[in-house]
């Protein structure tokens, strides 16, 4: 446990590597399965992927050259550190697997990088791709982030996720069973999401065999069929202030297992394509200093709450 009540991911590797460790974005042109026909059209109603791409990471640049925009980007603020290659865009595993292993040899190929982390859908995985992550695992840093969102079936259904939970959970176990790091992504506050369904989410989540969890409040972007829902039906939605965010993670960090580092609380979208909730542009940093001096006041800690259930009982 760090010294800030929650298990900081960036401390986990601090121990294993001796130089500051970076994400350099990847846009391999992949797309998503509920995008292009196979499950569905329109993508998650909240997604747009422009909210977090960065503007070095084209998909008309090959990945070697991508990689050497990124590192030029971020060499200027660290002179001395290595890289992950960061397949976030889509789902970037959504390929045959040719293409895939000739993606990620070609981003493993750069000296200083020493990581794969790959997001992707847990219906986006097969045990012959595992088995080859498994084998990746051996000589680099390998994780596979997955996108859970909710662990509410009926909200997945509603925000057109094109999966259940039990196909993120049965995804999230295979993966950590070939001692490959495995990460999931949740959204706080989607509609019809009330506080105690909210934690309701950390106490399943911390039954999972997980490296790291990545939570973020929910936005409404431009673009998005959830604007839309927004603009029609805006008393489906409910958001928090800055001050009940922080609450809400302290609460649901008291609930979470103490050997799930947290990767991180908040993500903001571009000033333009953000339509609510407006937190004067709050950074990531800032945001865990108001975090930490708040569990400090309460006197709690990240698992302070956590109950581990018998095997089976998820």
């Amino acid at each position: 446990m760090s010294s800030g009540g929650y298990l900081n991911y960036n401390s986990i590797l601090k121990l294993r590597f001796s130089q500051r460790v970076q994400k350099i974005s990847i846009n391999a042109g992949f797309t998503c399965p509920n995008r292009n026909g196979r499950l569905g059209f329109g993508g998650c109603t909240y997604c747009n992927n422009q909210t977090f791409i960065p503007a070095y990471c084209l998909p008309t640049k090959s990945v070697e050259q991508q990689l050497e925009d990124g590192i030029a980007f971020f060499h200027h603020k660290y002179n001395a550190q290595l890289y992950f290659a960061y397949f976030q865009s889509y789902t970037s595993t959504y390929s045959d697997f040719e293409n895939l292993r000739n993606i990620y040899a070609a981003a493993l190929s750069h000296p200083k990088v020493v990581g794969l982390v790959v997001g992707t859908r847990p219906d986006c995985v097969d045990d012959n791709l595992l088995n080859y992550f498994q084998e990746l695992a051996k000589k680099y840093y390998v994780m596979i982030e997955y996108g859970i969102e909710s662990t509410d079936n009926q909200t997945l259904k509603f925000i057109n996720r094109g999966h259940d939970y039990h196909c993120a959970r049965a995804a999230i176990e295979a993966t950590a069973a070939r001692g490959i790091n495995v990460a999931a992504h949740l959204i706080l506050g989607l509609p019809g999401e009330n506080y105690p369904k909210i934690l309701a989410h950390a106490a399943k989540v911390s039954q999972l065999p997980l490296t790291a969890l990545k939570l973020h409040q929910l936005q409404i972007v431009r673009g998005t069929k959830m604007a839309q829902q927004f603009a029609e039906q805006p008393e489906i939605f409910s958001f928090y202030t800055l001050d009940e965010y922080i609450d809400l993670c302290i609460d649901f960090l008291e609930l979470t297992n103490p050997n799930i580092a947290i990767e991180r609380f908040i993500s903001q979208s571009p000033k333009e394509l953000l339509v609510v909730p407006h937190w004067g542009g709050i950074k990531n940093f800032e945001f865990n200093h108001k975090l930490i001096k708040r569990m400090q006041a309460r006197a709690t800690w990240q698992g302070k709450k956590f109950c581990k259930l018998p095997d089976g009982k998820i």
